[in-house]
């Protein structure tokens, strides 16, 4: 009886240590996944970062891939949107800051508009095979790249020397860093395509 118990646990035991096992060698193909898949991209850190802590979402798949790194551009899209409408309420703004930090956040709610349409046509996209697939791609490369043309355009409000200090510093920080992610969901779209 206790020969069998022992028995039982240690099988117990070594089902736990096979399936711990398995778990960890699929967090680390997933991990791999992300890191060779961001090799694709124009800053491939910052893919890296962004990514890796969804692997287990992602797994190996391109098409997950594709859906996570578009949900990080909008996440990062919808914090940069809410961070420059307080910025536009903020009192002591010279006239060009709130001009520049009002034409900005114009952009970026266009840029989080056109990130949630290519994540909608990404959804769309199914099955697709053919013409259709290659038309859902269109428009799924189409507005990731018009999200990027915002992220850029909304920066250019604040060339020039009048716009120097901690504003336009803070703006560029976030704004280099979502035109950085959707970039790389640029990058990993046309590489899913």
């Amino acid at each position: 009886m206790a020969t069998t118990s022992l028995l039982t646990l240690t099988l117990f035991l070594f089902s736990l240590l096979h399936n711990f096992s398995g778990t960890a060698t699929a967090a680390t193909s997933a991990t791999t996944f992300i890191k060779i898949s961001c090799r694709a991209t124009a800053y491939p850190t910052v893919c890296i970062q962004s990514l890796a802590t969804y692997a287990s979402a992602i797994q190996t798949s391109p098409k997950q891939l594709v859906t996570v790194a578009l949900s990080v551009s909008i996440d990062r899209a919808q914090s940069t949107k809410a961070f420059l409408s307080n910025l536009a309420k903020a009192r002591g703004l010279k006239p060009k800051e709130y001009a520049a930090v009002h034409d900005c956040l114009e952009e970026v709610n266009d840029s989080v508009d056109r990130l949630a349409k290519s994540a909608m046509e990404l959804k769309s996209m199914g099955r697709a095979r053919g013409p259709e697939y290659t038309w859902h791609m269109s428009n799924l490369q189409t507005w990731v790249s018009a999200a990027l043309t915002d992220d850029s355009t909304c920066f250019d409000g604040f060339s020039g020397r009048a716009l120097n200090g901690g504003i336009k510093n803070s703006i560029r920080a976030r704004m280099s860093n979502l035109a950085q992610v959707t970039s790389n969901a640029l990058a990993l779209c046309n590489k899913f395509d």
